[in-house]
């Protein structure tokens, strides 16, 4: 086959032959992986290309989107149109009706905590965040604040026994709920439990409690290995009728997708969490053929499940009852691990030996790859998008919104085939008119907001288009600057966004303005710049940044601030711009300077291990909060200041 013959059938199957990085500069992508990526597309067996998938001709442009081939550096027009114009361009039959849909619009300016609920200990927590600490946060921050909703990290579900894979964004399954976020407390069966049950639980609860009050790091393996034993105990307890009824109307609702979830469960806890190990029970069928065997171990999962849903469900409602408008916020992880549950019971849908990741940027400067498999395109499209519509109404279930990672992810993916670094990947395209109108239908059943991280490197179109269909794009206060290098003054920013300060892949706001996180990258090998340039660059970064907060009021010129006032400075620039919504993360709330992840590590950093603690290094708990002068503080800076005029 010739270079120009491959690139060709590249080209149709939706795969980039070259793409624009970070820089602006055009990368060629390599003849090793198009041929990587179109065999494991299964191109070499003939398939047809897929309605939808194959680069729009010369003699029939695409209205919505440019060719797969050749970056865009403008927005198509008709990218955002009315729904009229947006139908069926590239839809394959059945699927028009997406085509029109649009998400629900924000009323008003809201703004909220963003947390990572695991770091959000409290007095009865057992040393790990869960579903109670969320009720309350929310509960607090809207009667006595005015908050109008909570965004939190994924609660995916985890691997059934330890060890307990940390990461939030590497779940067994983005469909179901981790139990290590229950208030065991709170379980309705924990009251009728004879007191010497109470007692062995209460044992069991001590020592996390007395190590969440401190500053060490998450131990999830000891979480868990307490309330599993807890749970295991309360399972035991009998349910009432009306409570056994319930249980039953949980099953019947969630249908196949549970049976899979906790047969998964009760093999991984005989075989390990991975079902490349699982022997011939691999096949989904063989696996069915045999539940049986496994059903006590299964039943148990599918109540731990039921038990997570309910907690769910008081969480938002404890949210509206306290006047939140939103509510909670949830998070949708891109994909998931490629031993779990979501790949077993999806294997025709997922495409082996490609893992998803993201290209070089300014902050991750070696590219990322997240180890997930993708969908495949037409395997996905074949399937009438039944497990993207299933996976986002579940994200969708007891939220007033739905915030989806890597939201580019339902236009195109950056594809690294196995064996090759992250930037030796590519975008591959998929049905973006049924994909986001998928997102979009569920939010509007829902009633619910639907945002999407849009950062990184983003063509202007596929930011337009997402508008075009209500889906809340993210707006990055470190990554917003004009054409200059400067800050972006904030009536240019976009109105139809959450505006953050920062986000957990990037160092919490202390650490930039101190420039600990140059020393922290330089330390961890993450740069890919001299040290002495990447702390030049830092500095005249946050030079900018303090010359337009005291250009605008928001600090006095001529001194260098402390950390919490130019924090508080940096809120109160986000309160003056359009964004629909401001998240106030709670890290820089209370001056921590440790980031909860550092993309690019694994063991060499506790990647979501780090409890919330202060700028010195002290745990915050959850009942501290009201009385920190520096959280009231950016609080009054988010919620005294008058948009900004679009």
């Amino acid at each position: 086959m010739t270079i120009a013959e491959l690139r060709r059938r590249a080209a149709a199957h939706g795969v980039a032959t070259s793409y624009q990085d970070w820089r602006g500069q055009r990368v060629e992508v390599s003849e090793e992986t198009l041929t990587a990526i179109l065999a494991a597309l299964g191109e070499h067996s003939g398939q047809a290309v897929q309605p939808g998938l194959a680069a729009p001709s010369a003699a029939a442009p695409s209205a919505a989107a440019p060719s797969a081939a050749a970056p865009s550096a403008a927005a198509p027009s008709a990218a955002v149109r009315s729904a009229a114009a947006r139908t069926a361009v590239n839809l394959r039959p059945g699927h028009e009706a997406l085509a029109g849909a649009t998400a629900p619009a924000p009323h008003g300016r809201s703004w909220g905590f963003a947390l990572q609920l695991y770091s959000l200990r409290s007095r009865r927590s057992w040393g790990h965040g869960d579903l109670r600490d969320l009720a309350d946060l929310a509960t607090w921050s809207a009667r006595e604040l005015g908050a109008g909703f909570v965004l939190i990290n994924p609660l995916h579900a985890a691997e059934p026994l330890p060890p307990v894979s940390p990461s939030p964004y590497l779940p067994m399954s983005r469909r179901f709920t981790s139990p290590l976020y229950l208030r065991i407390e709170d379980i309705p069966e924990y009251a009728g439990l004879p007191g010497g049950d109470r007692a062995r639980i209460e044992t069991l609860a001590a020592p996390l409690r007395a190590r969440g009050a401190t500053s060490d790091l998450i131990d999830r393996d000891a979480v868990w290995l307490a309330k599993r034993a807890a749970l295991e105990i309360i399972y035991r307890q009998p349910l009432t009728d009306q409570r056994r009824a319930r249980f039953e109307r949980f099953r019947a609702r969630e249908g196949q997708a549970l049976v899979d979830w906790s047969l998964w469960c009760a093999l991984a806890e005989i075989h390990g969490p991975d079902w490349r190990g699982f022997g011939e029970l691999r096949d989904v069928r063989r696996a069915a053929g045999a539940a049986g065997r496994f059903g006590a171990s299964a039943d148990f999962h599918a109540w731990l499940q039921w038990l997570a849903d309910d907690q769910l469900a008081a969480a938002q409602d404890a949210a509206r009852r306290a006047g939140m408008g939103i509510g909670v916020i949830r998070d949708l992880a891109v994909g998931s691990h490629p031993g779990g549950a979501d790949v077993w019971s999806g294997q025709d849908v997922f495409v082996p030996g490609i893992s998803v990741g993201a290209p070089p940027d300014e902050f991750n400067q070696r590219g990322q790859d997240w180890t997930q498999p993708p969908w495949h395109p037409q395997r996905l499209a074949e399937q009438g998008y039944a497990p993207l519509a299933g996976l986002i109404g579940a994200g969708l279930r007891h939220a007033g919104g739905l915030r989806v990672d890597h939201v580019m992810g339902l236009l195109r993916l950056w594809w690294v085939p196995a064996g090759m670094s992250p930037d030796q990947g590519t975008y591959v395209r998929y049905d973006h008119e049924a994909m986001v109108g998928v997102l979009a239908s569920q939010a509007s059943r829902a009633g619910a907001l639907a945002i999407g991280e849009d950062l990184g490197t983003v063509e202007p179109w596929i930011r337009a288009y997402l508008a075009s269909r209500e889906v809340l794009g993210t707006s990055i206060l470190w990554f917003e600057r004009d054409a200059d290098g400067l800050p972006l003054p904030p009536g240019q920013w976009r109105g139809g966004c959450l505006a953050t300060v920062g986000t957990h892949d990037v160092p919490p706001a202390a650490a930039f303005i101190t420039g600990e996180q140059v020393a922290l990258r330089a330390r961890l090998g993450l740069l890919t710049r001299p040290e002495a340039v990447e702390r030049s660059s830092a500095a005249a970064a946050v030079s900018a940044w303090r010359d337009a907060l005291a250009g605008h009021g928001l600090l006095p010129a001529g001194r260098d601030p402390a950390p919490a006032e130019f924090t508080t400075a940096l809120y109160a620039y986000l309160a003056r711009t359009p964004a629909a919504l401001i998240g106030v993360s709670l890290t820089d709330a209370v001056g921590d300077r440790r980031p909860q992840n550092m993309p690019g590590t694994i063991s060499e950093y506790p990647n979501w291990r780090v409890p919330l603690c202060d700028g010195e290094g002290r745990a915050v708990l959850l009942e501290d909060l009201a009385g920190r002068r520096d959280v009231r503080a950016v609080v009054r800076a988010v919620s005294g200041g008058a948009p900004a005029v679009p």
